[in-house]
């Protein structure tokens, strides 16, 4: 258990900040109005809050249990061990982007600022966004991006250096994550545009004190 926690005090207490912060500066001053199916924006507020903890509290305990624990793959052996575990992975990945679309579509036109602005940005993170996915499926491959590493104790493939990753280590989280600010950008909400904020420095959270750790357990060191 403690291998499994570590880190993750910074992890908690920067789910307590954000969350506090949400409540009491935006929900109620942005929020407050549209809906969508009948559901009002602010509960699709919250679910698209939720989606990325639920999706990065699963990433922590599987891989956790996995690296330190073996607990999957000895169950399951390994190639059904990651299959199951990448299923879930892409339920709840997805799951990001169906729930903020949905709050932005509740949201819709709330954004005051000259479109013409706002669809220039969407058109600058699309072929970012595209060029990050071409890099990882051609050099860093799916199974990487999944954490195969973490499954798999003979998987020490050497850091990629091609594509996106030429110019950052960090290519799936600093332009990955801008796919999230197209529905709040194409469909002008303001909260949508605030969610994608909150997920994209949350995943910094999950870098930071869940994989890099690992990484460093895994390889010995950090790609430069």
């Amino acid at each position: 258990m403690k291998e499994i926690l570590r880190h993750q005090i910074w992890h908690l207490l920067f789910l307590l900040i954000s969350i506090a912060v949400l409540h009491i500066f935006i929900v109620d001053n942005i929020a407050s109005t549209g809906e969508l199916w009948g559901i009002g924006t602010k509960t699709w507020f919250w679910i698209s809050i939720a989606a990325p903890i639920i999706h990065q509290v699963y990433v922590l305990v599987i891989w956790r249990l996995e690296l330190y624990h073996n607990t999957f793959t000895k169950r399951y052996r390994l190639s059904k061990a990651f299959k199951m575990y990448a299923a879930g992975f892409s339920i709840l990945f997805v799951s990001r982007m169906i729930f903020i679309t949905f709050l932005g579509i509740s949201d819709k036109n709330s954004l005051q600022v000259n479109p013409v602005l706002v669809y220039s940005i969407a058109a600058v993170i699309i072929p970012l966004v595209a060029y990050l996915f071409y890099s990882v499926k051609k050099y860093f491959t799916m199974e990487r991006a999944y954490g195969i590493d973490h499954f798999d104790k003979n998987y020490k493939e050497p850091f990629v250096k091609k594509g996106i990753f030429r110019y950052t280590n960090n290519g799936m989280y600093i332009f990955g994550l801008m796919a999230l600010y197209l529905p709040g950008l194409i469909l002008l909400s303001n909260t949508a545009i605030i969610v994608a904020l909150f997920q994209h420095t949350y995943i910094w959270v999950h870098y930071y004190f869940t994989e890099r750790p690992d990484m460093k357990k895994i390889y010995g060191k950090m790609p430069r």
